[in-house]
């Protein structure tokens, strides 16, 4: 079992930053892959960026080059640096995990999830 807890999310002005946390426990963080994916009110629920275990990474087009996932294996704790925010970034932001391999992640059949933070970014 890994239980994941997200934080670092909030309110921000377009154009600013924001960096979540999600902090893991449960399982030894460094054999673990995880992501990011947020939910925006009426859509579906998409992948933002995903890390291999080992720290290859991945990201959807719309934030590559503004957010950059991230892990300390030493602090069990996972990051997602979110950069040049806009209001199409609003959405409820989660962690997820897997034991396996970063497809599981990518593909949005994570084995484990946060229970997600919000991330609102005014105009």
């Amino acid at each position: 079992q890994v239980q994941l807890v997200e934080s670092g999310g909030g309110l921000v002005q377009a154009g600013g930053s924001l960096r979540l946390s999600c902090a893991a426990s449960g399982r030894t963080f460094g054999s673990i892959a995880m992501g990011w994916f947020r939910q925006a009110p009426g859509k579906e629920r998409e992948l933002v960026a995903a890390i291999s275990s080992r720290g290859s990474t991945a990201y959807a087009a719309s934030v590559k080059g503004r957010f950059i996932i991230s892990r300390d294996n030493a602090k069990n704790t996972g990051y997602l640096q979110m950069n040049s925010l806009t209001p199409e970034d609003t959405a409820v932001y989660y962690c997820a995990a897997d034991p396996n391999n970063i497809a599981k992640v990518a593909t949005g059949k994570a084995d484990y999830w946060g229970q997600g933070t919000q991330v609102t970014v005014s105009s």
